[in-house]
Order: C-alpha cells, then structure tokens, then sequence
C-alpha cells in the first residue's frame, strides 16, 4: 500500500530518515516531489494531516472525552531545483482564544539549499532529528491513537528549535545532519506546576517565541539504512539553557537516543532508549524548596513494539501492535541537604496493546487499550482516526 507523501518525503533530502508507513511490510523510499523542469520554474505543493481522538478511562467512563487533538497544513514551495521553503502550522485541540485550551503554533518553517547532490544545508526552525518519531508523527506513520509515552514526556515531540544544520546523505545508505540551534530556557521552569514533573524539557521549550539566545547548542543524527527494510539510529543534543539571567546559575541540558526498527516480511519490529541530564540543579533548585516540582538532575524512557500487517485487501490494510515502554521523568535529584532534597519518582511502565485499520494510505482508524503499572487509574481505552496528504 503506497503511503501518500508528507511534508518530510516531500523534501526528498534524507531517504534514510523516513520509515516506513506501518501498513508496509519494507520500509518504503520516500516519495520525491517533482522538480521543476527548469532553474526560473516553481512549484509550490500543499500537505496536511490531522487526528481525532477518544479516550476513555477504564476507571471512570464519566471522564471520557473527544478531542480534535491536531489539525495541521503544510506548504512547500520550491524556488529553483536547488532552494526550497518548507513550513507546517498546527491547530491544537480545535479551539484556540484567550478562554479555550487550545494553541496555534508554527511546526516548521525554513529554507533548504542543495549544495551538491549529497550536501544541503537548512535554516529556519527545524523538527529536531531525534527518535522515530518527532521527524515522522503524522497519524498515519505510527501505532497506537496517541503518541507513546517515551517519545512526548523524555522527547519532547514535537520538538523544533531555530537552526542552522547540514546534511548529508549518501549512496552507502548513512545519512548525517549536525547544526547549532537555540536551546531550552530554564527560566521558564515553575516549581508550582505539575507541568515539569509531565515532562521536563517540554516545560521549558522555547518554540522560537522570543527565544532567549544568550546560550546555543549543538546536534547530530546519524542514520544508516545499508539493509533494506534496517534502519539504525541515534542522536545527541548539548546546550546551555540559562542564558545569562540573573541570579539563575549556569547549567546545561544533555539529551541522546539510540533507536532501530526493522521491517522483515508482514512484521514492524521497533525499539528505542534515550536519556536526557541537565547540570548545576542542586543550585537551581534551591530558590524552590518547599515547592511541589523541583528541576530533576536526570530522566530518561525506553520502549519495545512489534506489529504485523495480518491482513490486507486492495488499500484496505490492519495491523495490530504491542507496545512496552518504560519512563522517569525524574529519575535522580541532586542532592541539597537533607529532608530537602526530594525523592526520585517511580518508574512507569505502560503496556499498550491495539490495532492500526488503514481504510487507504492516507487515512487510519485507530483502537487501543493502555495498562499502567503504577497508576492504575489511568488504565484506558482510545479511539482515533487520522488522515494525512
């Protein structure tokens, strides 16, 4: 079933970092768009995707809610056969004011320059090359109606930072992209606020909203894909986040992962570990003690999945999936004395067991079923349905 190409195929400048659409039993080369057929000619291309969710706790059904939880369109425009304009804008949970819950927010928006048939260089606010899902998160190209855990509370998906980057990507099936970006701001951390504890990069953010720029980072990714159907992966991220502010101690955010997944016959095989530290908290917790959310020294999440596509018919496709994941957004404190210095949190497993039902390439009904080893009254069951173009 040929997957319809998305905003990232589209800029067909690193084939290695697209997987494959879960209905495909190989990973598929993504779709190239068509260049202009000569240097004055332009070509300008409209994507989108979107998802609509239930969840219902097992718990307590008078809690089940719907939710339009994004809403999402692209234009890519192309100049000339070497330089191109991407860009994605997102509509968060249908309604966006001053009064309703939800968010408009720019995903993407940059330039691309092809400098030599293995070489472009990008500039602009960027997806950050991180995991298997924070590049490729439309509806259709993963499992399960909401996003995994590991990949939104330790990765902050999606996550995007104002960059300037290279990449590379070559004939022995490896592909590099490395820059310097702005980086998250520890100031923006509120010891008040269960928001940290939720997840502690996504807490402090910054979005490329008058991001403080006092302090920068670096990133690589380095993808192979030697091995049809094999994709092997990891990524590295060191930046300051405090920025000069005063009274804020200097302190810096490390975060990496290493990731595979591997698509042999019917089968979807995928795994991925990732770690993020930041220094100096034993400093900057001290302002907040007595507070309910302290600054964590380390997190980190991990996740197993396997599915099949059992059957399929013509566009018609379903493939049930596990998934086991496990994750601590606040694995370890430093330590600032004692009976201050607060208790790291348990590490949650989450058991998620479901079906992917493509009615074509572009659109999917999703159902599943989560199981919380900790917090049991989380247990719930979801339904979705999601389209992309």
């Amino acid at each position: 079933m040929q997957r319809p190409p998305t905003l990232r195929a589209l800029l067909a400048v690193a084939p290695l970092l697209a997987v494959a659409a879960p209905a495909t039993s190989e990973a598929e080369e993504p779709a190239r768009e068509p260049a202009p057929s000569s240097a004055s000619e332009s070509s300008t291309v409209i994507t989108g995707y979107g998802e609509i969710n239930l969840n219902r706790p097992l718990s307590n059904p008078a809690e089940t809610v719907i939710d339009l939880r994004r809403f999402v369109f692209g234009l890519l425009h192309r100049f000339n056969e070497r330089l191109k304009f991407a860009s994605e804008v997102e509509v968060e949970h249908a309604v966006s004011s001053a009064t309703d819950q939800g968010e408009v927010e720019i995903e993407q928006a940059f330039v691309e320059y092809q400098f030599t048939g293995s070489w472009a260089g990008r500039a602009g606010l960027i997806l950050m090359p991180v995991g298997l899902l924070n590049e490729t998160h439309e509806p259709t190209a993963y499992y399960g109606v909401e996003r995994n855990f590991v990949e939104t509370a330790i990765i902050p998906t999606t996550w995007r930072e104002g960059a300037l980057a290279a990449v590379g990507t070559f004939d022995n099936g490896l592909t590099l992209q490395a820059g310097v970006s702005t980086s998250f701001d520890i100031n923006k951390w509120d010891p008040t606020s269960p928001e940290g504890r939720d997840s502690p990069l996504g807490s402090i953010h910054q979005e490329l909203q008058f991001a403080r720029a006092r302090n920068v980072a670096g990133f690589g990714a380095l993808n192979w894909r030697g091995i049809p159907g094999l994709l092997l992966g990891g990524f590295a991220f060191v930046g300051g986040i405090s920025h000069g502010q005063p009274g804020t101690p200097s302190s810096t955010v490390v975060l990496w992962d290493v990731h595979a997944r591997w698509t042999p016959w019917r089968l979807d095989l995928s795994a991925l570990y990732t770690r993020g530290t930041i220094s100096n908290t034993a400093a900057l917790n001290t302002p907040f003690v007595g507070d309910p959310t302290l600054i964590p020294g380390a997190f980190f999440g991990w996740y197993v999945q396997a599915a099949i596509r059992a059957w399929s018919h013509g566009d018609l496709a379903a493939s049930p999936f596990v998934r086991y994941e496990r994750f601590n957004t606040a694995s370890s404190y430093a330590d600032i004395g004692q009976g201050l210095t607060p208790a790291a949190l348990a590490t949650e497993g989450v058991v998620t067991a479901g079906l992917n039902f493509y009615v074509t390439s572009g659109f999917v009904l999703k159902a599943d079923v989560q199981f919380f080893e900790n917090e049991t009254d989380r247990n719930r069951f979801d339904f979705g349905l999601g389209w992309s173009f």
